[in-house]
């Protein structure tokens, strides 16, 4: 009997790992500069990023001195990335767990770097303004 607990404890704690590893790797794909995630409409700037088991991409270039929105998508979304907190602007919101959610962010300066976090602090993101 102790065998099986300990073979079904190993399994279970191996294949955790495995995701946390899969999830690891996939939060560290930075986006490229002009990246597709950025477009300008009408004069504003509109990032679009996706919440689900973190948010990706990860890093966003972006251009400073617009008017400019984050666009959240989520498609099945129930873990601590349907929280968005962004300190720098002391912006928190809880996202859908399926929709588009547009938050309207102030022009920032050259130079300035905005960080998004989950309900937890354990996935991030940041927007870089050039």
């Amino acid at each position: 009997m102790k065998v099986i607990i300990v073979v079904v404890g190993t399994v279970v704690l191996m294949l955790v790992a495995v995701f946390l590893l899969a999830n690891r790797s996939q939060q560290n794909q930075p986006a490229a500069a002009g990246s597709s995630n950025v477009s300008i409409v009408n004069g504003t700037q509109i990032i679009t990023i996706s919440a689900r088991g973190g948010y990706l991409p990860r890093q966003t270039i972006a251009q400073a001195g617009l008017p400019t929105i984050l666009r959240v998508n989520t498609k099945g979304t129930f873990d601590c990335s349907s929280v968005i907190y962004l300190p720098q602007i002391n912006y928190q919101t809880r996202l859908p767990a399926t929709g588009t959610t547009d938050i309207p962010l102030p022009s920032q300066a050259a130079g300035t770097t905005l960080q998004g976090l989950c309900a937890m602090g354990m996935y991030y993101f940041t927007l870089n303004f050039n």
